[in-house]
């Protein structure tokens, strides 16, 4: 029980509870010890300095036996305590009992007495076998102290009334701390039944039921981690619809060619390979869609990579500017496949930046592709290019359908294709977001649904020297091959 929050609750509620009781019981026991004592001492004392005070005041001059005669005979009725008269050696010269005694009596209150003093002792008395309090106040004729007047009173009558109410007070102890329990006990079930709850609910989650919705009770933190909790949920509820519509979309892209190569080579096999025409039409498609898997494949790997952090930036100074005539040059005749033109405006200045100049053309051919797939035919793209404050931006425009409101901040993320028809298995925008990230960018992506998108590449430009137009000429002509 004391592994699991409740046990363990009502384990500290149960101690500190323990311990404030003890310490208020121990607390009041003095107190009222403390108080009935003082009161009783007080009013034996205030007795025995009267009494000795009348005495030395009216009998001066008499002898101690004469002294102690007239005490006694004037002590009131209702006097319960046992007066005692001593001579100087401490023996009993009379009591109220009218006996005497040559037992000295050496107690702390008698010594004090005899030295002129008013002296209290409380002990225990072997003559009568008991707890008593006594006080002594001395005898005084001419200015010199000739005996000791002693009040004496049992103090058994006090220990058992002072017994009584700390057994009351225990009781009344006992029965805070079974409240006390009680009250911890729906303190932790308040407590802990909404975490179970929580629990149950995350063990749904853990083994993929996403339905499951934790109910907020109260407006604390366990309230707040039940909305956490429920926000986690419909996050991992979209990411596991993403994730579906994923893997349901790389397989139509797989199953596409895969059906197009099966069924060429099907016709190649039972043609025979004796119309030349045929033949070449063939394997033209089966090559092209060969091209498309290797694509699909790639992109799968390199998503797979980025998420588990295993590409590096091999990041050395080039040109950006460069980059971009080189693929105005390349998509200037890869447009037209659709009848889409590219026009660009680039500045005349360099564009120097330390970067990973393959991964940066993956980027803006994976930006470009999309413009052109998504570009009405025969319309037209703008690629521009353009710094500010040490940073480039570098911009393509389309005038094609746009991207819905509601897929537009989620484009990007993994899984996430959006519900454009066009082929493709939705990878790519989420690998060029991951490489400008690794670069110290940022991918903008602004549309508008019918009208067109626009999507702003933003990287960090360098003040240093960097490659030549040969050297990335040469770069660019090495990583196509």
């Amino acid at each position: 029980m004391l592994k699991s929050i409740r046990g363990r609750l009502l384990l500290q509620i149960g101690l500190l509870l323990l311990t404030i009781v003890v310490l208020l019981e121990v607390i009041f026991a003095a107190a009222v010890s403390t108080y009935y004592f003082d009161s009783a001492r007080q009013i034996v004392q205030s007795r025995a300095v009267t009494a000795a005070t009348l005495s030395n005041q009216f009998m001066e001059g008499y002898t101690l036996p004469e002294r102690a005669r007239y005490i006694l005979e004037n002590l009131v009725p209702s006097e319960s305590s046992r007066v005692e008269v001593l001579d100087l050696q401490g023996r009993t010269v009379v009591d109220s009992y009218g006996f005497s005694s040559s037992k000295r009596i050496r107690t702390a209150d008698v010594r004090i007495a005899q030295q002129g003093g008013v002296g209290s002792y409380s002990g225990y008395s072997n003559a009568f076998k008991q707890r008593i309090m006594a006080v002594s106040s001395p005898l005084v004729s001419y200015g010199e102290v000739i005996g000791t007047l002693r009040f004496s009173v049992s103090t058994e009558p006090l220990y058992d009334e002072v017994a009584k109410l700390v057994v009351w007070a225990i009781g009344i102890g006992a029965a805070v701390l079974l409240l006390g329990f009680g009250l911890s006990l729906i303190i932790a079930r308040q407590i802990v039944g909404p975490i179970k709850e929580l629990t149950v609910i995350s063990r749904k989650m853990a083994t993929g039921d996403f339905t499951a919705r934790a109910v907020r009770q109260n407006d604390d933190e366990v309230g707040t981690l039940a909305d956490s909790l429920n926000h986690m949920n419909e996050e991992l509820s979209k990411s596991e619809k993403m994730k579906n519509d994923f893997i349901s979309t790389v397989s139509h892209e797989l199953r596409t060619p895969l059906t197009s190569i099966k069924g060429w080579g099907e016709t190649l096999v039972v043609g025979g390979l004796d119309d030349d025409e045929t033949t070449l039409k063939g394997l033209s498609v089966i090559t092209n869609e060969t091209d498309r898997l290797i694509g699909l494949v790639e992109d799968l790997l390199d998503f797979s990579k980025y998420q588990a952090g295993e590409i590096k930036m091999r990041s050395v100074p080039v040109d950006l500017n460069l980059l971009l005539q080189q693929l105005d040059l390349q998509y200037s005749w890869a447009g037209n496949k659709r009848g889409v033109t590219l026009s660009t405006y680039l500045p005349d200045e360099p564009l120097p930046m330390h970067a990973d100049l393959n991964r940066l053309k993956q980027v803006f051919v994976n930006v470009l592709d999309n413009a052109i797939k998504f570009s009405d035919l025969n319309g037209e793209i703008r690629m521009t290019a353009s710094c500010e404050d040490l940073q480039v931006h570098v911009s393509v425009q389309d005038d094609g359908e746009g991207i819905p409101a509601e897929d537009l901040e989620r484009i990007g993320r993994r899984f996430y294709k959006g519900s454009s028809k066009m082929s493709g298995s939705g990878l790519g925008l989420a690998i060029s977001k991951e490489i400008v990230r690794l670069h110290g960018g940022r991918i903008k992506i602004e549309s508008e649904y019918g009208i067109g998108t626009t999507v702003t590449v933003t990287l960090p430009l360098a003040v240093e020297e960097f490659m030549s137009g040969s050297e990335v000429a040469t770069h660019l002509a090495s990583s196509d091959k």
